[in-house]
């Protein structure tokens, strides 16, 4: 095969990376990106690629939205950054906007820069303002890789392992992953043996009365893309209620209509103590947060907790075209439908496809699970779809405790038409030969 001059400095690129940049840096995909638009990534040969990763849940209006580029520039103009030396108008206006789409009860929210940083934060919030240690997580959870946030990931070892000792008071309770339990089509019977082992924890390592926070992502992210059941949160926060424990949500990868509500937490009907935000917030821009309570904010004194570069003015001003966008172009409605529409036609394909395990998910927030010949979790097929679906020129991510599941994260907005492409290329990739 003779190489163009474009493919060469392609090469030339992936060869510095090989050199220069730390390996502990994993990509998925092996191009090197050049530019994005709409739901399509272009690399330094000009080949698209449709993406069905959206850098990780983050581009959730797609890449390079135009309005959200304007905001960007024209902020960039007026002002780039003064830290916390100074109060900034875009803070303040992201601030209103977040309390406005969020559970009615959140009004006062408080920016960062990354998921993992923000799950610090809310940690923080809620042992200081209950003076209590401890914090219960779930199995399969997804929380940030920083050492406080690591301790409270649980879905691969390989995010915690050879990082002994991480820090303490942390309890990891059962998460209701219906299809690798014992009660297979009984959700009840889950819900309750996930609640029976929190009632364990409770009476044999950790007194209820000792625990600040109950810490839960509504739809396990890392872990294997697994909806909480209709009915868990709920039995959470009234748990949290008897105890005086607060009550908080992950919301970094399920924020941002990807679920088909503009909260995932809005599916379940229940008001958190503390949300947590990040991804799809900024289109592109790195950028998270929390949202609590006035009364349990006020406690928190003045600079107990800040951040240098948290709430950026580019990075609010590309928030609030993002959200602005996700409104006006009815995102969430669109998530909701398409989503819909792909886990059925998913659903129906893997009835004739044994090794297809399970589809499940809510909104363009999509996990598909496969299974070996004797009904354990396969990551040889897992990988292999995507290394199919990579050959095709779509990109998808896998993720599960065993790397299992295909992932599926397309642009809120994407067309019909590329999602249609999408769907014909992910058929003939799970259709085992």
């Amino acid at each position: 095969m003779v190489m163009t001059d474009t493919t060469n400095k392609n090469l030339a690129y992936l060869a510095m990376d090989d050199e220069y940049v730390n390996p502990v840096l994993a990509r998925s995909a092996r191009i090197v990106a050049h530019r994005a638009k709409g739901s399509y990534i272009y690399d330094m040969n000009g080949d698209a690629y449709l993406d069905f990763t959206t850098g990780i849940a983050v581009n959730n209006v797609g890449h390079c939205h135009p309005r959200v580029v304007e905001a960007i520039k024209q902020q960039c103009e007026q002002l780039i950054h003064t830290s916390v030396v100074t109060h900034h108008e875009r803070y303040i206006e992201l601030a209103k906007k977040v309390v406005e789409i969020t559970p009615k009860t959140l009004n006062s929210a408080f920016f960062a820069n990354s998921g993992a940083e923000a799950v610090e934060g809310a940690v923080k919030l809620a042992r200081y303002v209950t003076n209590r240690p401890a914090v219960i997580n779930f199995r399969g959870s997804f929380h940030g890789r920083t050492f406080m946030t690591m301790a409270l990931t649980t879905s691969k070892l390989y995010y915690r392992e050879n990082y002994e000792p991480l820090p303490g008071s942390i309890h990891t309770s059962m998460f209701p992953y219906e299809y690798r339990s014992h009660f297979r089509g009984d959700t009840k019977a889950v819900i309750k043996e996930s609640l029976d082992y929190m009632d364990m924890l409770f009476h044999q390592f950790v007194s209820p009365n000792q625990v600040a926070a109950i810490l839960i992502e509504p739809i396990l992210g890392e872990g294997g893309y697994v909806p909480a059941p209709e009915g868990f949160i709920k039995a959470l926060r009234a748990i949290c209620d008897e105890h005086g424990i607060m009550l908080i949500i992950d919301e970094v990868q399920t924020g941002f209509g990807r679920t088909g509500k503009m909260f995932c937490i809005e599916h379940d009907n229940v008001e958190p103590d503390i949300l947590i935000m990040a991804k799809g917030i900024a289109g592109g821009m790195p950028l998270s947060g929390f949202v609590s309570r006035r009364d349990i904010t006020s406690k928190w004194l003045p600079g107990r907790h800040g951040s240098t570069f948290g709430g950026n003015p580019v990075s609010c001003a590309a928030a609030l075209a993002t959200i602005d966008v996700i409104q006006e172009e009815k995102l969430v409605e669109r998530a909701a439908t398409l989503g819909d529409d792909m886990q059925k036609r998913f659903k129906k394909f893997a009835e004739k496809h044994k090794h297809i395990g399970e589809v499940r998910g809510r909104g363009l927030m999509i996990g598909i699970e496969f299974n070996d010949e004797n009904g354990e979790p396969s990551k040889e097929i897992a990988d292999q779809v995507a290394a199919k679906c990579m050959e095709q020129k779509l990109i998808v991510l896998t993720c599960g405790n065993r790397g299992q599941v295909i992932r599926l994260i397309p642009p809120l907005n994407i067309s019909d038409a590329d999602a249609e492409k999408a769907c014909e290329i992910l058929e003939k990739a799970m259709t085992l030969k």
